[in-house]
């Protein structure tokens, strides 16, 4: 039976993306058929995975109802491009639109173990999308002065699709990244989320490095260049 995660923050840059790619390849290094999907206008996941930037079809043609998801695979992902910021203004406008994404992944989700989504750094109708399709939510976070109110907002978001949309949605946690804690500052935000969120945060802090810049550059996860 496949799995779905859908890996959300309230902001860009606070390493979403790199932890979508990793975990993709984690789950395929052991066995598991895994398909990621961009649903990020920017398409830094995409680029992660040096798909074409002229590639068709994607993620916008899915949701639209113009392509079938599994006719959207490149290489590992469904990719996205900025013509998804015009789609989920076409999706506002749709009886039903929370459930698109759920509806249009359907018949994807039978061909793989697993599916990891990268929800777009907001907590619009796209990323509800996401979390409604989804299994199990998890939330990134950065080492800064907000982020217990970023992730906050992130739950918000996931109760709510719970409450009204999704009843078997879970939560799995959050994981802080970009962490540099030599700094002071992120050694407060670490504590201050682990006070409030307890066993949800996820013990594992995953530490700034230029590498993940540089893996992303190549088309690379992280674990295939710095193995």
């Amino acid at each position: 039976m496949s799995t779905t995660i859908a890996v959300l923050s309230q902001k860009g840059g606070t390493g979403k993306t790199t932890a979508v790619r990793t975990l993709s390849d984690v789950f395929a290094r052991v066995g598991l058929d895994t398909l990621a999907v961009d649903l990020d206008p920017q398409g830094n996941l995409s680029d992660y995975f040096d798909v074409p930037a002229d590639a068709d079809p994607t993620i916008s043609d899915v949701l639209a109802g113009q392509a079938k998801a599994v006719d959207a695979i490149h290489d590992g992902v469904i990719p996205a491009n900025l013509g998804l910021a015009e789609s989920e203004l076409v999706l506002s406008g749709k009886m039903g639109r929370e459930m698109t994404m759920r509806r249009a992944l359907r018949e994807v989700k039978r061909r793989y173990d697993v599916v990891v989504i990268d929800c777009p750094p907001s907590l619009g109708l796209l990323t509800v999308n996401a979390v409604v399709a989804a299994d199990y939510a998890l939330v990134t976070t950065e080492a800064q002065y907000f982020s217990l109110q970023g992730v906050e907002q992130a739950l918000e978001v996931i109760e709510l699709a719970k409450e009204n949309l999704h009843p078997d949605l879970e939560w799995l946690g959050v994981v802080m990244n970009i962490a540099d804690m030599r700094l002071v500052h992120s050694r407060e935000a670490l504590a201050q989320l682990r006070e409030r969120f307890g066993e949800k945060m996820f013990e594992s802090v995953i530490r700034s490095s230029i590498r993940y810049a540089e893996s992303a550059e190549r088309g690379l996860s992280i674990l295939a260049y710095r193995p």
